[in-house]
């Protein structure tokens, strides 16, 4: 998981960074806003801690400009407790509110909340230009729909539900064709190589894992 800590003082970025690196979040820095804004552009999170009153560009002006390229979770963080700001952030958007000064537990606390719950309500997998969107039940290339069975889209989500976690062929014949399903392992193999077929350029995405089965290996 990768978090951007956006705020203007370095001591408190600092705070931030050592409790979530604690808990294996892996995480960037930006002083301002406009470092936020073009720290996005360039990389994927999965969350943002914006402070609301920093030099060049506040917060709330950032995360207007952030949410017009990618959506990612936002907690703002202020020195202020006025409900004013609050609304202001809720009413853009935002996940989360804290008033400074805090306790970095309780904001890693917070952090984890809001992974949890936005993961929860997540459509769409986005792995560079290779797109599933679980709502419309789609799967795209360069912006190009690939045609792929029920089976092999339920394969390719159930992988990037457990990315980067290998896989044996017995829990893909469970979770795929239930427990009463009389098969063998040539069957996942079978829809496996059809499936990296139909993703192209992405299809080395799904490894073999010896003697095992398979992952989604993919890093962020």
């Amino acid at each position: 998981m990768r978090i951007l800590v956006v705020d203007d003082e370095e001591l408190i970025r600092n705070v931030i960074k050592e409790y979530l690196s604690l808990e294996n979040f892996i995480v960037d820095e930006a002083q301002d806003g406009d470092v936020a804004i073009n720290k996005v552009k360039n990389s994927n999170y999965d969350l943002i801690i914006m402070d609301i009153m920093m030099p060049n560009k506040d917060g709330f002006s950032a995360f207007k400009e952030i949410k017009e390229i990618k959506k990612i979770p936002c907690i703002m963080l202020s020195a202020r407790g006025e409900e004013y700001d609050k609304l202001t952030g809720f009413d853009l958007g935002v996940d989360d509110y804290v008033t400074k000064p805090f306790s970095p537990k309780e904001l890693v606390a917070r952090v984890k909340a809001v992974i949890k719950r936005t993961k929860q309500e997540e459509e769409k997998y986005v792995f560079n230009t290779l797109v599933i969107d679980d709502k419309a039940h789609s799967v795209t290339v360069d912006n190009k729909e690939i045609n792929l069975t029920p089976k092999e889209y339920d394969l390719l989500k159930y992988f990037v539900k457990n990315k980067n976690i290998a896989l044996s062929r017995e829990q893909l014949l469970s979770a795929i064709w239930g427990y009463d399903f009389y098969g063998d392992d040539r069957t996942i193999d079978t829809h496996i190589k059809t499936l990296r077929k139909a993703m192209g350029k992405y299809g080395d995405l799904i490894k073999t894992v010896r003697g095992m089965g398979y992952k989604f290996e993919y890093k962020d």
